[in-house]
Parts: C-alpha cells; structure tokens; sequence
C-alpha cells in the first residue's frame, strides 16, 4: 500500500507546523525543585546554545516520526509513531520556551536539519518495521546519551533548564523502551557509528548557528 496523498499533506502540515509554528505543549514545562541563581553573561550564553541544540533534537524527532509514520503499512504501528510525535512537541514547545527564556535563537538551519531528518526516517522506514523501530530504539539512546552530557555541561545555576532536560531524558528512554517491545530490531555497529557520527555534526554545528 503506497502512501496516500492525505498522508503527503499531512506530512507537509507537520512540517510547517514544526518550522513556522509556534509549539504548544499538552504538558507544562517542567520546574525545578528549587529556583536557580543568577546566570552570568557567559553561562547565559552557553545554556542558551545547548538548549539550541536540543531544540534541534526535537525538530529531527518531529520529522523522523512524521517520516516513519508515513511509510510504515502497519496501522497500529503508525498510530504508535503518531502518538510520539505528539509527546515529541512537548519537548519542541518546552526547549523553546527556555530558548526565549535565555534570550536565544533556534538554529537558522533549522529546515536543512528537518530535511535531513524527514529523509532518514524514510530510509529507515522502508527498511521495515523491525529496523524501522531499531532505529527509534538506537536514535533515543543516542539521545538519552546526549541529554545527560547536558546535564553536566549546563551551568549549575541553571535549574529551569535542568529540569526540562531530565524530563526530556526520562521520555526518551521510555520512547526506546517502547520501541523494543514493539519489536524493534537491533542495528548492525556500522549503522550506529554513523548515525553518532551525523548527531556529532549536528550538535557541533547547532552550538553555534
């Protein structure tokens, strides 16, 4: 069963919604256990680009499901990809919410990264749904990694985004557990070294613009 033109648009809607609109979480930010101290200009700075970088994250996670969602022949399993998406925009709206908080920018590469994204999802997609969803597994371990060496760069007066980034951490070990039990299958090492290599690029580059 080919993908049908609903499916197309609904794949450009969640795209523009993703670039152009503004996210609207169905959760609220999370806060901290006790408010922070005041951040200096540099540790502003730096908290804010890794926030830009997580935000970048969840612009991929946007289009990886979107993309797996929409080649996937399995009703529940779309349905399953769907419902990510959506917890997904939780983390979209959360790290831009702190982005404005800290008086920084998203990633004016923002559509190439989607792009990027939208096509990899589709190439995992159509590897079937056992790879499709290794590839969930592996890309949110990846990402759970990632989050934690957050953890121990963002300044430690910094407690609001300490909290988003834990919460976030915590979702997306649970989005890799679901996948196993789904059935996902394992990736071969070479697939996961370059998918670490392309996360290593984006994240170094998303740091800055």
């Amino acid at each position: 069963m080919k993908p049908s033109l609903d499916t197309f648009l609904g794949a450009a809607d969640a795209a523009l919604r993703t670039l152009f609109a503004k996210p609207h979480s169905t959760r609220a930010v999370p806060l901290p256990p006790a408010p922070g101290g005041e951040l200096s200009e540099g540790e502003r700075r730096e908290a804010g680009a890794l926030m830009r970088v997580n935000h970048v994250g969840e612009v991929c996670a946007q289009a990886l499901y979107t993309a797996q969602a929409a080649v996937t022949r399995d009703p529940g399993l779309r349905a399953h990809f769907d419902e990510a998406a959506r917890e997904e925009t939780d983390h979209l709206a959360w790290t831009r919410h702190r982005l404005e908080e800290l008086g920084a920018r998203p990633s004016v590469l923002n559509p190439i990264w989607y792009l990027g994204a939208f096509g990899l999802g589709l190439v995992a997609g159509r590897l079937g749904d056992p790879l499709s969803l290794g590839f969930v597994a592996e890309t949110e371990r990846q990402v759970e990694a990632h989050l934690d060496s957050h953890l121990d760069r963002l300044p430690a007066a910094d407690s609001a985004s300490r909290a988003v980034v834990t919460q976030m951490k915590l979702d997306e070990a649970r989005h890799a557990a679901q996948a196993w039990s789904a059935g996902a299958q394992e990736l071969p090492p070479p697939a996961k070294a370059l998918m670490r290599l392309a996360s290593r690029v984006m994240t170094t580059v998303a740091h800055r613009i």
